[in-house]
């Protein structure tokens, strides 16, 4: 079985044999249609709730819009999951009463409205239409280059690329030379395109984990994490726009490295402050047995210097004695 694992490693084209690549351009052509259902439910919201928030059914309207936007972000989790290559769980920031019903709808809605993952679902269905409006870019540059491609088979034919001043710009293409160069154009603007999707793709992505997520914002990493292989082998994508999952693997397996090392380092360390310990402690053994020693010379020499003193006392009683005898002789 023929692997396209080396030609999605190329730079520059190898975008073209990237399964990912395609994943991302489906996931910016639904996001076109979807954009429209959300645009017509938040007007809807917001007109009626507004208009008839004076008689409190527009403030109904307007909660259960923002209750409902929940349902909109699980759906976009989804598309994130299937087609950017997040791997995002579901949020858990509600009471377990509140998600059975059990709480009673008051108290529900309360705990709704105050769960942060409310809020972020709501402000990534607001972002989503800036993604769409910047995924018109990719698709008009593919619809006018892929035709384009074509061209060897298809000529002598007219393609139109848009209109100036009221007049069709039209490229008449009757001879192969003209085939060729449409091809060579149509190539680059293909790759243009692509690189473009994945590039819309990658910010969406972004978006998704930092508000779509559990916990979102706290896994930062995760926003820097490559997509998943689409061909379920972890083809490698193009630098910059794509990266494979493997990559976040061995990255995690050096994380995982250094973190030994360090710790091999620490018991080092360790086992060093230890000897260092021993050292000391045996150093002041030896300077205690030191001290005893300088303590029994002392007292020898004490007990020597009490001995000669005894000695010349004696010695000079003696030297009394006789010099006391001769005068009694006299007397």
């Amino acid at each position: 079985m023929v692997s396209l694992r080396p030609l999605a490693a190329l730079p520059v084209v190898g975008v073209i044999a990237d399964g990912r690549t395609y994943r991302h351009l489906l996931y910016l052509l639904i996001a076109v249609p979807l954009w429209v259902v959300y645009s017509g439910f938040v007007s809807f919201a917001l007109v009626f709730g507004l208009v008839f928030s004076v008689v409190l059914v527009g403030i109904g309207v307007l909660v259960a819009a923002i209750v409902g936007s929940r349902l909109v972000a699980g759906l976009e989790r989804w598309l994130a999951n299937s087609l950017l290559g997040t791997d995002l769980a579901a949020p858990d920031d509600l009471p377990a009463a509140a998600e059975d019903g059990s709480a009673g709808a008051t108290a529900t809605v309360r705990a709704y409205l105050a769960a942060p993952s409310t809020w972020r679902g709501l402000g990534f269905v607001s972002l989503k239409f800036w993604v769409t409006l910047l995924a018109f870019a990719p698709l008009a540059v593919l619809a006018s280059a892929l035709p384009l491609v074509a061209a060897p088979v298809r000529y002598p034919y007219s393609p139109e690329f848009g209109e100036l001043n009221g007049e069709p710009l039209v490229w008449a293409v009757d001879t192969a030379p003209e085939a060729a160069l449409a091809t060579g154009l149509g190539v680059v603007g293909v790759l243009i395109g692509l690189h473009l999707t994945n590039l819309i793709a990658a910010g969406a992505r972004l978006m998704a984990v930092s508000l779509l997520g559990d916990d979102a914002g706290a896994d930062g990493d995760a926003g820097t994490d490559g997509d998943a292989g689409a061909d379920g082998d972890g083809d490698a994508g193009t630098a910059g726009v794509t990266v494979d999952r493997d990559a976040a693997d061995r990255d995690a397996e050096e994380t995982g490295g250094e973190e030994r090392a360090g710790s091999d380092d620490a018991s080092v360390d360790d086992a060093s402050t230890n000897e260092t310990r021993e050292t000391a402690d045996e150093t002041r053994e030896t300077a205690g047995e030191t001290q005893e020693t300088a303590d029994e010379t002392q007292e020898t020499a004490d007990r020597d210097a009490d001995g000669f003193e005894f000695g010349a006392d004696s010695a000079g009683s003696a030297a009394d004695g006789e010099v006391d005898e001769p005068r009694t002789d006299r007397d």
